[in-house]
């Protein structure tokens, strides 16, 4: 039904079966969210493979030394049955400031403290520590 949803659980499904890689669906809202998990050190790389409408995003998933995962958790925070949007003065710190709530903003998709850099607000798609 929520297609960001899935993609937020395929995460978390390939981290507990610690798989290296994970397919996603194609769509513009979760390539950047991929790419602002790549910016912040939550994934270590991914790319689109295919074209059309069977176009794929491929994640490699990051891993420390002792095998644990980089994403020790992940979770959507606005649903389509509600939207939580908040003012640039509103938008939460995640774990003290050490996770990073993903916004999607006038000024395009971003993690909260660029947001809060620029001074926009927001939809609060989805929270990452």
């Amino acid at each position: 039904m929520d297609p960001i949803s899935d993609f937020l659980t395929q995460i978390r499904n390939g981290i507990a079966a610690r798989l290296k890689e994970i397919s996603v669906p194609h769509s513009r809202l979760k390539y950047e969210i991929a790419r602002v998990l790549l910016e912040e050190g939550f994934i270590s790389n991914f790319r689109i493979d295919g074209d059309g409408p069977q176009k794929r995003i491929i994640i490699s998933l990051k891993y420390l030394d002792d095998g644990s995962s980089v994403i020790r958790g992940i979770e959507r925070v606005s649903r389509q049955s509600r939207r939580i949007y908040v003012g640039c003065d509103e938008i939460p710190r995640v774990m003290g400031g050490l996770g990073v709530a993903i916004l999607s903003t006038p000024a395009g998709v971003m993690p909260d403290r660029e947001a809060r850099r620029r001074r926009v607000g927001g939809e609060i798609i989805c929270k990452v520590w």
